[in-house]
């Protein structure tokens, strides 16, 4: 018996095959369909697990596209599941911040993993994972290879937080001459400033887990914690907390 939590995200889509542990999870790009893609990932899932789809009692769907999934039997926001993830992998964590592709959160839990207070920028892609993907494309660099190319790099100022005015700013310095490494270095720290910000509209407490695609930058990372004055905690699989905590509450509602 098992439960099943998908994450329909903007760039990506995310599931955990779930029996009281992780036991199988998957990403897969999104893609121009929510819907084909949240159907891609649970084939993807159940064929890598080897079980059969009987065998799963419950599909919880979360993220923007999960209004896509007509098979999950319930959809809860993500901002709930991203709570119950993070707690299930670190039931000290109280605070998260989460970057993913198109929108950043800031959520406060209390000592049994529920929500009392959350801030979300969901109204543009400023110092979120698209921002990082479309600043690279720009670059010609791949996003994976940010931490490597920047590290130790003194960062080039970006002024512009909107992704569109951003873009066109880092032209620019491009055909200044401005070396491109500190260009990326300078995105980075403007993506940490932007986390930052949003941290310090709410009231902290530790643990700080810090989630989302963009979590995957341990410079990122590190440029945060050195602003806070603590330390973030970052699972491994940053990218699969929505998911997760989908899978979480659906084997919660199974064995009430």
């Amino acid at each position: 018996m098992y439960s099943v939590g998908i994450d329909s995200g903007s760039i990506a889509t995310k599931a955990v095959l779930f029996n009281g542990n992780i036991v199988e999870k998957v990403i897969i790009p999104t893609g121009w369909s929510p819907k084909k893609a949240s159907e891609n990932v649970l084939n993807i899932l159940i064929e890598k697990s080897s079980i059969k789809k009987s065998d799963i009692k419950l599909i919880i769907g979360t993220g923007y596209g999960r209004i896509s999934m007509p098979f999950a039997d319930k959809k809860i926001t993500e901002i709930t599941c991203h709570a119950k993830g993070a707690y299930f992998l670190n039931d000290k964590v109280r605070t998260i911040l989460d970057i993913g592709g198109q929108d950043s959160k800031v959520i406060s839990l209390d000592d049994n993993g529920n929500v009392i207070d959350f801030i979300m920028n969901d109204k543009c892609a400023a110092g979120t994972g698209r921002f990082l993907q479309v600043m690279a494309n720009v670059l010609g660099i791949e996003v994976e290879s940010f931490d490597e190319i920047i590290h130790n790099v003194k960062p080039e100022p970006i002024t512009s937080m909107c992704t569109v005015f951003a873009e066109s700013e880092v032209i620019s310095l491009l055909a200044k001459g401005i070396d491109k490494n500190k260009l990326a270095s300078g995105i980075a720290h403007s993506i940490a400033n932007k986390g930052t910000a949003m941290l310090n509209k709410i009231k902290l407490k530790n643990a700080i887990a810090f989630t989302g695609g963009v979590a995957k930058s341990k410079i990122i990372k590190s440029i945060i914690e050195e602003k806070i004055k603590q330390p973030l905690y970052s699972p491994p699989d940053s990218q699969i907390i929505g998911a997760l905590g989908a899978a979480v509450i659906g084997w919660n509602m199974i064995n009430k």
